[in-house]
């Protein structure tokens, strides 16, 4: 079957609301799979985790960890140490680069202590919007919507948005749900993109979405018609 495109229009409120009450029901106890003791090492975690997967960052962050326990320990590593320890998470020239200037800039203005307002996040060299949205939700447990490629992919599957950019979706996404489910949310779709909506192909036979899915409905009209 050829790549099924995203829908070109959005559900109505009251489906999106159904799906991610669904989606809650799917996945109650959803979080992340990052391995993390304190807000320093979730912030490594998410800057490393991008492009690469969960796992293979839980296999690295171990001895990174232990040799630089804090931010004030990683403000002062050589960045051909941390290069070698983190080289399997791949762009780890950059990845090293943004961690430990991310670490001097927390010593520097927060005591070396990761900042838990937005405004100071983003500030840190190397963290954007979704890294500063992870940490906010996961380690400070504050109203945050983190939108990363399962999570694009996802909500525009379902129809819940047709935004351009990840700020878009996450707008879009937000307005259908209270503030104190939004750092919930994300890791349902994360969850749901993993394991049935999964690129380049949905599962669409076995997800309990599928009846009220703009994209479940039109793949299973198309197994069914041939066309």
């Amino acid at each position: 079957m050829a790549k099924i495109p995203f829908p070109t229009k959005k559900v109505t409120q009251a489906t999106g609301k159904q799906m991610l009450a669904r989606l809650e029901e799917m996945y109650p106890n959803a979080q992340t799979a990052l391995a993390f003791s304190n807000p320093y090492q979730l912030l490594v975690a998410v800057a490393l985790s991008a492009q690469c997967t969960d796992a293979r960052v839980n296999m690295t962050t171990p001895a990174l960890f232990a040799r630089y326990p804090d931010a004030k320990a990683l403000a002062k590593a050589k960045l051909d140490d941390v290069e070698s320890m983190i080289k399997s998470c791949g762009f780890y020239h950059a990845k090293a680069r943004n961690i430990v200037a991310a670490a001097q800039a927390m010593v520097e203005r927060h005591g070396g202590e990761v900042p838990s307002d937005r405004v100071a996040l983003e500030a840190l060299p190397g963290v954007g919007r979704k890294t500063a949205s992870v940490v906010l939700a996961v380690a400070f447990e504050k109203a945050a919507f983190a939108v990363d490629t399962h999570v694009f992919r996802v909500a525009h599957r379902l129809g819940l948005t047709l935004g351009k950019t990840p700020l878009d979706v996450e707008r879009d996404v937000t307005a259908l749900l209270p503030r104190e489910k939004w750092r919930h949310a994300h890791h349902w779709l994360i969850l749901h993109g993993r394991q049935i909506c999964k690129a380049p192909m949905p599962l669409c036979g076995i997800c309990p979405l599928a009846d009220i899915c703009p994209t479940g409905l039109l793949v299973l009209k198309k197994k069914r018609t041939g066309r």
